[in-house]
């Protein structure tokens, strides 16, 4: 059985909010120089399901693939000292500013040229964008059943069972392999690397693809392909206005205070 795992190299999620700048020309967020990047912690997690899977179904191989720069080979590191077999790294300058449409069509190329791949697994969402997106693109562009928010992931017979996040709870659902699966932090945390794992890491075959090496038209990807459109991208401005209400007693200065929010129509 082969499985492939979608994932993301991000700005720290966890930096704060002084370490970005907004770019209102280019419409972009910038993030400050030399701001550590991570494996988007749901990609982790779908890594970690398709390492479950491994321990149940002996044989099976895990391939990571992950958009980017040279950079971008750190997670792919990361992904095979977790214990992944292989990795793609799909670098080109056509892939540069796309969307959710474009990122998913590029994925789905690259998972054809991989051949036979029993379940495509990310996470939920990236945990840069927060879109969410992607992962039921690559369902639609590959013709695949999708199951999301997954907090389990068991395959029996070829079928694929999840156990579901619901706001009120969870399902469970099930459906013929090949599909695509998106895992949510329900999941549990995932393993960290182990010493032998990320010393073999470094010996673990990394292929990198282009768009001409996918069969891909440059026109038809990255920001020549996008199909969603940025209008606009600015910070907000913050206004706060403080009012103190004084009183005699603590009583008339609550009288008042319900009386001035009733002027402003709060209660």
């Amino acid at each position: 059985m082969h499985l492939a795992v979608c994932i993301k190299y991000i700005p720290d999620p966890e930096a704060a909010f002084s370490m970005f700048s907004i770019d209102e020309a280019a419409k972009k967020v910038v993030p400050a120089s030399g701001l550590k990047h991570v494996v988007s912690p749901f990609d982790e997690q779908a890594i970690e399901a398709a390492l479950r899977i491994r321990e149940a179904h002996a044989g099976t191989r895990i391939t990571v693939i992950t958009f980017g720069n040279e950079l971008s080979r750190n997670a792919l590191k990361h992904g095979l000292a977790m214990g992944a077999d292989d990795g793609v790294l799909l670098s080109d300058a056509a892939f540069d500013d796309g969307d959710s449409y474009t990122t998913a069509s590029v994925l789905s190329a690259a998972l054809k040229k991989l051949g036979v791949i029993d379940l495509v697994l990310t996470g939920r969402q990236a945990a840069d964008g927060d879109a969410g997106i992607v992962g039921a693109g690559i369902a639609e562009l590959l013709d695949r059943p999708l199951l999301t928010f997954a907090k389990s992931v068991a395959i029996e017979n070829s079928v694929v069972r999840v156990e579901r996040v619901l706001e009120d709870g969870t399902e469970t659902l099930e459906t013929d392999l090949p599909a695509v699966v998106t895992v949510s932090n329900e999941i549990g945390a995932p393993r960290a690397p182990s010493l032998r794992e990320t010393m073999r890491a470094a010996r673990k075959p990394v292929q990198m693809w282009k768009a001409a090496d996918l069969g891909l038209d440059a026109a038809m990807v990255g920001a020549a392909g996008a199909r969603s459109v940025r209008e606009k991208l600015f910070a907000p401005s913050k206004t706060v206005q403080c009012e103190f209400i004084e009183a005699v007693t603590p009583e008339k200065q609550g009288a008042r205070l319900a009386a001035r929010l009733r002027e402003a129509k709060v209660v």
